[in-house]
């Protein structure tokens, strides 16, 4: 969370410094006519720039979601970029329209209003475009218009995924119509200072991403063709087990990771947690929780041997640095910090990969050892806190058995049984929490409130890791 608000204020304030620098001395005072020209420019400058940089992290590049910190912290990144986006432009045109509405009015006269006859700025001067200013004006304002409502209509939970997906490949036309606006009014004194050769860069960068997204390219050189193998309902869960087969096409992938699946072309990609390990065979497994109208259909959907394409994986949700299990006469020099899990509902997919690689990587030993190793669980440096509605489910059972063979101690909390997971049991149950490393994947709010109590009680809020895992 910290390095998207670092992003975001490096993108704000290094463009809003960058067009300080650029305007001319008198645009800097505080005259009305001055202020109006100056933040009209200025908004409608961060607003490009916002919408540049959505178009950029819509791209899905591996380059920025390094540089991020995962695509759960990229989108929701792109999230807030793209409200900023259309506040700057709804800004923009309240500056543009609000003054004529005043003259007309007659609150104000319009000589307040009015660039003086001796002061050039940026859209002060000719360029070979001139002619197209009325129908760039046009296209600017219809497209802010039609940008307002996407927005909205992506923050709309309950507007349709199906829906959401096909209309909001629409901000790239947007983007596109937006440039044109821009490129169109800004003069020709405008492309030769600081904040203009910016703006030329980044324009030019944000088209070619629009031009990706309208070919339908985005994702394009990570996905893998397969077909479904195995499918499995875990009814009192409410959870389908999905197996596919991508063959030679996929490259593998590491625990905590996710990937977009199109069972239908005609709804597009949905993302889900990867929930098994790479073996090297080509298989991937998802649980998919029946949370909406598209999951609850899904059982219904597929089939053994339909195809479907995979794209991924992507996410940094890679439990680092994690302690290594190994025979009690070895020792690594991987850290050994106590890690913390906590899964809430389909929240576990993530857990499930990573125990299940433990689980394989672990010495095979007898009855003897076993009891040892069983023995042992309270001293292991990973604990598993599941949050789920129902104690005795079949999942919980097939749960319990793949931590006991991963040798992690596994506490579930179920909502049939169970008081709520705490700060406090954490706590209590874990004696060296201050120093552990903690893992959380499920419910925003269980997350958050959560990290709130532990950070304030001296929990280093680096060592919280929370997967994002909301694409909207």
């Amino acid at each position: 969370m910290q390095r998207i608000k670092f992003v975001w204020w490096f993108v704000f304030l290094g463009v809003s410094l960058t067009y300080w620098l650029s305007i001319n001395a008198i645009d800097q005072t505080l005259t009305l006519w001055a202020l109006r020209k100056s933040t009209l420019y200025y908004t409608g400058i961060m607003a490009t720039a916002m919408m540049s940089l959505g178009v950029v992290l819509a791209m899905r590049l591996p380059s920025v979601e390094n540089l991020i910190g995962g695509l759960d912290q990229h989108y929701r990144l792109h999230k807030w970029v793209g409200i900023s986006t259309a506040l700057f432009a709804l800004a923009h045109w309240l500056i543009k329209l609000g003054p004529k509405w005043l003259v007309k009015q007659g609150f104000a006269d319009a000589i307040l209003f009015k660039t003086p006859a001796d002061v050039i700025g940026f859209f002060a001067e000719s360029n070979p475009l001139t002619p197209a200013r009325s129908f760039a004006k046009d296209m600017g304002e219809w497209a802010i218009y039609a940008m307002l409502v996407l927005v909205v209509l992506a923050l709309w939970k309950r507007f349709p995924y199906r829906a959401f997906f096909k209309t909001h490949r629409l901000m790239a036309i947007i983007y596109i119509a937006l440039v044109f606006h821009s490129v169109v009014l800004f003069g020709e004194v405008g492309w030769f200072t600081p904040v203009g050769v910016f703006m030329a860069v980044v324009m030019a960068i944000g088209c070619v991403g629009a031009v990706i997204s309208l070919m339908g390219k985005v994702g394009s050189r990570h996905r893998s063709m397969g077909h479904v193998t195995q499918v499995t309902k875990h009814t009192q869960d409410r959870v389908l087990e999905v197996h596919i087969d991508l063959a030679n096409s996929w490259h593998g992938h590491e625990a905590g990771q996710f990937a977009y699946v199109t069972f239908d072309p005609k709804e597009g990609a949905h993302p889900f947690s990867i929930s098994s390990p790479w073996r090297n065979d080509g298989e991937v497994v998802f649980h998919i929780k029946a949370l909406g109208d598209y999951t609850s259909e899904l059982p219904k959907n597929i089939h053994v041997g339909q195809r479907v394409t995979v794209e991924g994986p992507y996410g940094r949700f890679k439990f680092d640095p994690y302690p290594a299990l190994l025979p009690d006469n070895q020792t690594s020099t991987v850290s050994t910090a106590h890690q913390i899990w906590i899964a809430g509902g389909i929240g576990i997919t993530p857990f499930l990969s990573r125990l299940q690689m433990i689980a394989e990587s672990a010495p095979k030993s007898d009855s003897t050892q076993h009891a040892s190793n069983t023995q042992h669980l309270s001293t292991l440096p990973i604990t598993l806190y599941y949050c789920t509605r129902v104690h005795d489910s079949s999942f919980v059972k097939a749960l319990h058995r793949l931590s006991s063979l991963a040798r992690i101690n596994l506490h579930i909390i179920a909502s049939d049984r169970d008081q709520p997971l705490t700060a406090e049991k954490l706590k209590q149950d874990n004696p060296m929490w201050l120093t552990a490393h903690f893992w959380f994947c499920g419910p925003a709010g269980l997350g958050q409130s959560l990290r709130d109590a532990l950070v304030a009680q001296g929990l280093k809020s680096r060592d919280f890791h929370q997967e994002l895992f909301e694409m909207r």
